[in-house]
């Protein structure tokens, strides 16, 4: 069984255009999220997926491995099909955030380990809910599983619902599961889920995995001890000089 992980960085945002560029203490953000990648042992090959001659100049300036992509894709997802139909030799992809900084090695290996039961099609992380501000905040992806750890639904809303406990409580009733952003997928999978038109579900919450449930496409899931710090806007980047330079 062959890895690769992917970085899909894009240099067009609403939010935060060049992103991937941003300095964090001496190094972009895209040099950052590639050197904690290498750290996974399980990985054969590590790439950068861009659009933008601007960062493709720049990772092949600290000797990263980067390639080229269409600049029609909807999702990160649908660059890494296009990174795997490119690239031979790989039996499953890693699609990596390129915008955690400081993403844990050990929850890349978590995820791959996944992938050694040959019935894994999709493979994502989960970490256990502690606080009320995660359990409520609707910018919190939440899951709920079954008792073969895979995923039945992911919702911004808090599932399960607790009818006659008061919302305070909810924690100490139900374990409660948020959403880790990092996949993986078999080869034969990643070709196939791009193709598929986005589903009722996904327009509902405005997550993309919803379309792959709804047509019937298994996400197994193991849970992380290891939480990650995404950088969404620009004001995030001083939340990341505050927690691992200070």
């Amino acid at each position: 069984m062959k890895i690769i992980g992917i970085i899909p960085a894009r240099y067009a945002s609403t939010r935060f255009p060049g992103k991937p560029l941003v300095d964090i203490a001496g190094k972009s953000m895209i040099q950052r999220v590639y050197e904690q990648v290498k750290g996974c042992a399980s990985l054969a090959e590590v790439i950068v997926a861009t659009d933008d001659a601007r960062i493709e100049e720049h990772v092949k300036s600290f000797a990263g491995n980067v390639l080229m992509t269409s600049d029609k894709h909807q999702s990160g997802t649908d660059r890494c099909a296009e990174v795997m139909n490119k690239i031979a030799g790989f039996d499953i992809a890693i699609n990596i955030q390129g915008d955690e900084p400081f993403i844990n090695p050990l929850q890349i290996e978590l995820l791959c380990a996944l992938f050694e039961a040959e019935n894994t099609q999709i493979g994502t992380l989960v970490k256990r809910i502690d606080n009320t501000e995660d359990l409520f905040k609707e910018s919190t992806p939440k899951v709920v599983l079954n008792t073969a750890m895979e995923a039945i639904y992911f919702s911004r809303h808090t599932i399960p619902f607790q009818q006659h406990v008061a919302h305070e409580k909810w924690l100490e009733n139900q374990t409660y599961f948020k959403h880790i952003g990092i996949y993986g997928y078999r080869k034969d999978v990643l070709a196939q889920i791009p193709s598929l038109p986005v589903s009722a579900l996904e327009k509902a919450e405005g997550l993309e995995q919803l379309r792959w449930i709804e047509n019937g496409y298994a996400i197994k899931v193991a849970e992380t001890t290891h939480d990650t710090i995404a950088v969404d806007h620009p004001s995030d980047v001083q939340n990341i000089l505050d927690s691992f330079f200070k």
